[in-house]
């Protein structure tokens, strides 16, 4: 009796526990696929920062197509960076920190603006002012902020080089040689 007892007690156990895990699978299914969702829109929000901000698309213009003019070196100083002083005081840093960099302007040969603008030797003329548009972009940020994230602040300078050309003959901005001092 107490051996069929014993088994009656294991086979209802047994039940439960099914029960059971088939309740915490269905609710896992659930969240999961909210949380399939969330990533997802994540995902979508994130792909539009693939295009450049008022710009064509990198993918519309070929290679065939594209006109690259390289910029001397720059050097420009950066913001001053906060610091917490020894006495939890809230300041700035007394040292001066600088960016260098060569910049590499991309045009679409093809674009209504190219005659007008385009071209090594009209950019050689309009590279003091260009020069100008991101020395005021970059300087307005610290050390960190260039070393965290340069991508953002290429996105505002390819915004203000657009604005300045009120076109957007030039498509998109490349940095090489990034140096921090």
């Amino acid at each position: 009796m107490k051996k069929n007892l014993l088994s009656i007690l294991i086979l209802v156990l047994l039940i439960v526990n099914i029960a059971l895990t088939t309740v915490m699978m269905i609710s896992v299914t659930g969240t999961n696929k909210k949380t399939g969702e969330l990533v997802t829109s994540i995902a979508t929000v994130l792909n539009l920062e693939l295009y450049n901000p008022g710009g064509i698309p990198l993918a519309d213009v070929p290679l065939s197509e594209t006109e690259t003019y390289t910029m001397a070196e720059i050097m420009i100083p950066l913001k001053s960076s906060v610091v917490v002083n020894e006495d939890g005081s809230i300041g700035t840093s007394t040292k001066q920190s600088y960016i260098m960099f060569t910049t590499t302007l991309y045009q679409n040969t093809k674009h209504k603006d190219y005659k007008k603008f385009g071209g090594a030797e009209k950019m050689a003329e309009l590279e003091s002012q260009i020069k100008v548009v991101i020395t005021d972009v970059v300087r307005t940020y610290t050390l960190e902020e260039c070393r965290d994230d340069f991508d953002i602040i290429e996105d505002e300078i390819l915004t203000e080089i657009q604005k300045i050309f009120d076109s957007d003959l030039i498509f998109k901005i490349g940095f090489s040689g990034i140096k921090f001092g």
